[in-house]
């Protein structure tokens, strides 16, 4: 079978800005999770980016329990970028059933989101999200890190999850 991020289309030329994200990221070692509502946490994460030759990148994110290896989080979605801008989209949908659209913009190698709309099926676990920030960069020894901030109902916003990941392909 073939995999769904095997890339045979040439990049969007309006895609440039973002091409430092596409591939295969895996973890170098477990990322941090913590809010006040939960125990704290380890987990190890794989991203995939890849595109079809469309304007917009395709994601998957699969986390896993550092110890028991258990899946955990998931989501995947789409990035968009305006045409000639560095405003990029971010359309995400996560395994809480949560929905979310974050906005921000590219600058170099850094890329910073912010939750612009939320939507979640009628039955999500209590407390719900209600924002959520990201900050993905590309460091200088070719890692990419990500933070991950969330506001619920009765938390402020405030970092969630913090990971370092290595490009695997």
């Amino acid at each position: 079978m073939e995999s769904p991020f095997y890339q045979t289309a040439d990049l969007n030329p309006g895609l440039l800005p973002l091409d430092w994200l596409l591939g295969t990221w895996e973890s170098v070692e477990p990322g941090e999770g913590s809010f006040p509502s939960i125990n704290p946490f380890r987990y190890t994460e794989k991203l995939h980016f890849s595109h079809v030759g469309q304007p917009v990148i395709n994601f998957m994110f699969n986390a896993f329990h550092a110890e028991t290896k258990k899946p955990l989080h998931r989501e995947c979605g789409f990035i968009r970028l305006q045409p000639g801008t560095n405003k990029v989209a971010f359309i995400i949908a996560q395994n809480s059933g949560l929905v979310e659209i974050e906005e921000g913009e590219v600058t170099g190698h850094q890329l910073n989101l912010h939750s612009q709309a939320l939507a979640r099926i009628s039955f999500a676990k209590q407390p719900h999200v209600q924002q959520i920030s990201r900050m993905f960069q590309l460091r200088p020894d070719g890692k990419l890190e990500q933070t991950v901030s969330m506001a619920t109902d009765n938390q402020p916003l405030m970092q969630h999850l913090h990971i370092t990941y290595h490009r695997s392909s």
